[in-house]
C-alpha cells in the first residue's frame, strides 16, 4: 500500500458515519448470525450492531492502521473478533467454515472482485448468507457517465474505489444467488451514492 491509501483513506473512511449509512449498517447487520466473516473490516464500524446471534467475527482487513484504529471497538464488543487475514482474494480459512459473511462498502475496492465472491462462496456453508451493502455504478446513463469520468482521480484519492462497479453482475455470476437486493441512491451526489443492499446465499 501506498503512504496515502495506508494513513490517510482508513481515518476518511472512519469519518464516514452519516445517520444514512449507519442505518444501511444496521440493517445489512441485523441478519448475521453464528460463525461471522467480514470483508473489509475497517475501523470496526459495524462491531456495534452486531446482533446477539452472532458467535464470533472472522475479520479481513489489509489496514494495519484500520485495525488498530478498531482496537478499542473490538475491545467494548461482546462477540469475540479476530483478525483473519489480509486479502479477501486469497482467503486462508477451510471450506464450508463459516454460517455468514459480511461486506459493508468494500466490494467497490477489491481489485479482482470475481476471486474475492469465489472466496467467500468457498468458506460460506451450504445455505450460508452473503450481507452486503455497497455503492456502484449506476443504471442512469447521464450519472454512470460522470461515474466514468471521476473514476480515475476517485480511484487515486480513495484507495482504489471504483464508483463505476457493476456490483450485482459480479454478484450473480459468483454462484451465489441473490435473495434479496435493493438499489437507491443515498443523500449526496449521484456519481457517489447509488447503493446495493441485499442477501445472497450459497446453494451448493
Amino acid at each position: 500500500m501506498g503512504w496515502w491509501q495506508e494513513h490517510v483513506v482508513p481515518r476518511l473512511v472512519d469519518k464516514s458515519r452519516s445517520p444514512a449509512v449507519r442505518d444501511l449498517r444496521i440493517r445489512v447487520c441485523a441478519g448475521l448470525s453464528g460463525d461471522v466473516i467480514e470483508i473489509g473490516f475497517g475501523s470496526g464500524l459495524n462491531v456495534a450492531l452486531y446482533p446477539s446471534a452472532v458467535r464470533g467475527v472472522w475479520a479481513v482487513e489489509p489496514s494495519d492502521v484500520a485495525w488498530k484504529m478498531a482496537r478499542p471497538r473490538i475491545a467494548a464488543s461482546g462477540v469475540p473478533i479476530q483478525r483473519a487475514g489480509l486479502d479477501g482474494q486469497h482467503l486462508t480459512m477451510p471450506d464450508a467454515r463459516y454460517d455468514t459473511a459480511l461486506s459493508t462498502f468494500t466490494m467497490c475496492t477489491i481489485p479482482d472482485l470475481d476471486a474475492a465472491l469465489a472466496e467467500i462462496r468457498r468458506v460460506l456453508r451450504p445455505g450460508g448468507t452473503l450481507h452486503f451493502v455497497e455503492h456502484g455504478r449506476s443504471p442512469e446513463a447521464r450519472v454512470a457517465s460522470w461515474q466514468d469520468r471521476l473514476q480515475p482521480l476517485n480511484g487515486r484519492l480513495a484507495g482504489g474505489c471504483h464508483l463505476n462497479r457493476p456490483i450485482a453482475d459480479h454478484l450473480r455470476r459468483s454462484g451465489l444467488e441473490i435473495e434479496e437486493l435493493e438499489t437507491f441512491y443515498v443523500e449526496g451526489p449521484k456519481p457517489f451514492t447509488y447503493a446495493f443492499l441485499g442477501r445472497a446465499r450459497n446453494t451448493t
